[in-house]
């Protein structure tokens, strides 16, 4: 279950509360993809120490720590560093979506390209071709005196 920002503020001291109040809505869209990450490394850096305090607060609560246990919320601190995570880490799959997003669009254009490229038509020439059809060859006047072949014998059998 989330926190709300007036628990936050009363929970984290000042310099850890600057650091959530950054991941907040209005002041998460104001930093980049660079600032995101950073502030993503030092929110861990803190939930980590939160959580360390929180189980040694627990095992001093049994009985197995040296001290007696003291109540400072150290699992409320870890709880509003965990929205902070969440909240940064939500913001940076945004800018993620965003790049795989434009991506994916010049992929569609170089597909498109290629596509257009495999309409045009690539024919080779047939060579030369008859511009008025063909043309009759005039007769040679000596093959028109050629004799017909003689019939066949009479006694042949068929």
């Amino acid at each position: 279950m989330s926190i709300t920002q007036r628990e936050e503020r009363r929970v984290l001291g000042n310099d850890e509360f600057d650091v959530v109040r950054a991941t907040h809505y209005p002041h998460i869209c104001d930093l980049d993809q660079t600032a995101l990450k950073d502030r993503q490394q030092r929110l861990r850096e803190l939930r980590d120490k939160a959580r360390t305090q929180s189980r040694q607060q627990r095992r001093q609560a049994r009985g197995k720590g040296k001290e007696p246990p003291s109540e400072r919320g150290f699992s409320l601190k870890e709880q509003a560093f965990v929205g902070a995570i969440k909240r940064v880490n939500r913001e940076l799959s945004r800018f993620h979506r965003a790049e795989r997003r434009e991506s994916q669009r010049e992929i569609m254009l170089r597909a498109l390209e290629q596509k257009r490229a495999a309409r045009k038509r690539n024919h080779p020439s047939a060579g030369r071709t008859p511009e008025t059809g063909m043309s009759a060859t005039p007769a040679d006047p000596k093959q028109a005196d050629i004799a017909p072949s003689p019939p066949p014998p009479a006694d042949a059998p068929e």
